[in-house]
Parts: C-alpha cells; structure tokens; sequence
C-alpha cells in the first residue's frame, strides 16, 4: 500500500548509523524536506554524538530503537545480521529498505518477501517499489552493472551463450569501516588490486539471480573487482559480446533510459570526479574493434555510498512514502 503524507514530515530511523552507508543516510535524511530522523543506532558508539549533515546526532543501542516511532526504517546492519531486525521493525509496522545482502535476488527463499529496490528497470519494478512492506536496496557493484546491461538485454542484443566480463573498481568506502590491516593508508595508497578472484564475490548471485529474471539464462558473467586508492567511487568496464555491430553503441542506452532523472547517458567515458556525491549512474558504449564477432564495451560510474547504498535507498523511500523519487536527493 502507497503511504501519502501531508505537510507533516514522515519519521524515519537508522539501524547501523555509524558505518559509511548509514552515516550517508543519516545526512541524506536531514537535508531531506519531508523526512526526519526519529533514531540512529550504533551499538559500538552508542551514546557518541557526532555531527552529521550540519546537525548533531547521538547514537542509541540498536536494542534501545524505538521502532513504533518510524513510518520508514532503513537497515544498515551488517550482511546476516539484518534480516531479525529487518523483521521486528515490520511488527511494528514500519516499512523497511535493507541495505544489506539479506533479501537481494539469488539470497535463499528470504529474498521472495523483498521487492528488488532498482526504479530505473522499468513502470513495473517502480508500481512494485511504491506498493512494498520491504525493499531490498541493490548492492553497489550490481547498481553499476545491472543498469549498464539492462538496455541491452530488453533490445534482445545479447549475443547467445554469451561470457560478460566485468571489471570494476570501487574506493576503499566500500569495504566498510571496520578497522583491517589491508585497508590503512599506507597499504591502498599508490596501489591498485584485484580481490575476490575467480568469481567470488558475494554481489555476484544478485546479478546473475536478476539476469535469470531478465529471461538471461543462457550467458555467463565474470566479475573480477579491484580497489582504488580513493575514497568513493566505481568505475565498470563491461566487455558484452552482442548480435551485432552497432552504429550507435550508445543508442539502446538512450532509448532505455530517455527520462531517467538519475541516469546520464554520455558519449565521452565518464569519471569518479563525474559522480561523486550524486545520485546517478553516468553510462556510455563503444563497439570493440578488432575482435572476430560483434563486441561492446560498456562503461558506468557511480558514487558507490550515494546511487550505491545510500542515495538509492532515500530514493527507493521517497517512491513508498507517494512523494517524487527526486525530492533529497543530489543529482
């Protein structure tokens, strides 16, 4: 059921505000002109106030949230630790974004109770957004994927049995915060690695779970990601063999996303410095030359705390709460 709201702002709470998604939440929504914070939890800073989005917060027990008081509970719990929680703000009747792994496609049967929070797949997956008790937020390296490879899968240009391979490159944000030798300064900075090798990643079952719902059975994706000495940020580089040479490899992006407000298709190859702190996904195409059958590179950047977890979660609140998916939102 659409929830409509008047003049009044429409409560919102924070589980796990202390971690880089949760603390980008948690500014997004007090800037934010129809909602209000009416908790943030961090178990290990509880009782810490710090300042975030040009207020001050103090941080409560996540066992001390009162969830009877939030229309919209985000989760940014840990990846297993969401879902309980996920639950007990539903009791009480609030609806829920999770921004963990818990109830992403290809998670197990818990996945069926979420609706799959990505608005730019089409009218359908939007109406579904507006109507759900929970959405699951999609995981930052399937926003950056799922959304470059979309066009081509609804124009029918995969090429059959085809090998995807996407490589992509995020800031060290999106390993979290916890404090791990391999991400100190000094060990990221001047380097750049691989990890998760020979397709381990866990965001893999999300993508390959969505494709298999696309009707893409029949393909295989390689998915290698790599760490930027930077803060924020992905970049993906997407090697697609496709049905056929393109004039216009940008041309089944445009006519995917004609009045996307937070999609940019663009000739030129887009940059972090193109996306950073902003809600969008900024894509472009190229046919590959040199190769024996029809091959398209496709490249997309976004800021992987804000379209990645947090900006697309406000934006996935704003579609259940009735009020324009753009309102709090940078773009």
């Amino acid at each position: 059921m659409i929830m409509h709201y008047g003049v009044n702002k429409i409560p919102v709470g924070v589980l796990g505000a202390s971690g880089y998604a949760g603390r980008e939440l948690c500014a997004l929504v007090a800037q934010h002109p129809r909602f209000s914070l009416a908790f943030a939890t961090a178990n290990e800073q509880r009782g810490h106030t710090v300042h975030v989005g040009r207020q001050d917060l103090t941080f409560i027990a996540t066992d001390d949230a009162p969830l009877d008081q939030a229309a919209i509970v985000f989760c940014a719990l840990p990846h297993g630790a969401s879902l309980p929680w996920v639950e007990r703000a539903r009791a009480f009747g609030a609806r829920v974004v999770d921004l963990s792994s818990d109830l992403r496609p290809g998670n197990g049967e818990d996945a069926r109770r979420a609706v799959y929070g990505m608005p730019e797949l089409g009218s359908t997956t939007r109406a579904s957004i507006q109507a759900a008790e929970i959405v699951a937020n999609p995981g930052c390296y399937p926003t950056s994927i799922l959304l470059a490879l979309a066009p081509l899968v609804s124009a029918g240009l995969l090429a059959p049995g085809a090998t995807i391979v996407a490589n992509s490159a995020s800031g060290v944000s999106g390993a979290g915060n916890s404090p791990t030798r391999e991400l100190l300064f000094a060990e990221v900075t001047e380097d750049y690695r691989a990890y998760a090798v020979g397709n381990t990643h866990r965001h893999l079952k999300e993508m390959t779970a969505t494709l298999s719902a696309f009707g893409v059975d029949d393909v295989d994706l390689v998915f290698t990601p790599h760490l930027l000495p930077v803060v924020r940020g992905i970049l993906s580089t997407i090697i697609v063999p496709v049905v056929a040479e393109l004039i216009d490899a940008t041309e089944p992006f445009r006519m995917a996303y004609p009045n996307e407000p937070f999609v940019e298709v663009v000739r030129e190859q887009p940059r972090l410095s193109d996306v950073v702190h902003r809600n969008v996904v900024r894509m472009t195409a190229t046919m590959i030359a040199g190769t024996r059958t029809p091959t398209m590179l496709v490249t997309s950047a976004i800021d992987n705390l804000v379209k990645g977890a947090a900006g697309q979660a406000v934006q996935n609140a704003n579609l259940m709460c009735g009020i324009d998916e753009c309102v709090g939102l940078p773009a």
